[in-house]
């Protein structure tokens, strides 16, 4: 009897855990759908739940972390302007985004490689494009955004409003801002950092 009981839990215990994964990756999938028509609250909480494993993937094949901040954010940025080529029949969102993460990082390889080596050494990349429907966020979601954008400095904000919601590169940022690159990659990089933390809190 009670050895039944205990086998009926274990496999409601593995079905609730299966259940909680496909709502999360459902979850996912909307949130890259409302990305795909123009929602930044629905792209700062994507960030939030899926960069943590994305950057995973990256900072592995690179060995490099400040090399795979600087791709984790080209990532984003792409994920932002091709997010409705995303189609949720062939594969999960944050499959999607490891793809094009992973593309990212051996196009980055590659170049690496072709700077030591020349042509001959780089790897073939197929790149994945995967089309969506539409939806939006609550607006509780939206204030939160906004009050965490709000606490960034000035040009930060407009920085990563420009990078993210727009498309300007870094560079054009850089020049328009009259920074140089790297001073505009170091503060993308510790805007999305205090978004990351202040969305968690």
């Amino acid at each position: 009897m009670t050895d039944t009981t205990s086998g009926s839990t274990g496999n409601f215990d593995a079905n609730a855990s299966d259940d909680a994964d496909r709502l999360r990756r459902e979850r996912v999938n909307r949130l890259l759908i409302d990305v795909a028509t123009g929602s930044e609250q629905a792209f700062a909480q994507l960030y939030r739940e899926t960069s943590g494993r994305v950057f995973g993937v990256i900072v592995r094949m690179m060995h490099d972390r400040g090399e795979a901040e600087d791709i984790l954010q080209e990532v984003y940025a792409s994920a932002w302007r091709r997010a409705d080529s995303f189609d949720p029949t062939r594969g999960s969102a944050i499959t999607w985004l490891i793809t094009l993460g992973r593309n990212r990082t051996i196009d980055r390889l590659r170049q690496h490689r072709e700077e030591l080596f020349g042509d001959d050494e780089a790897p073939d990349i197929a790149d994945d494009a995967p089309t969506p429907a539409a939806a939006a966020e609550s607006s509780e979601e939206r204030r939160r955004l906004e009050d965490c954008m709000d606490r960034l400095e000035p040009q930060q904000k407009r920085a990563i409003r420009e990078a993210f919601f727009t498309g300007t590169t870094y560079s054009e940022l850089a020049q328009r801002l009259a920074v140089p690159l790297g001073t505009m990659k170091s503060w993308i990089r510790r805007s999305l950092m205090q978004l990351k933390t202040c969305l968690e809190q």
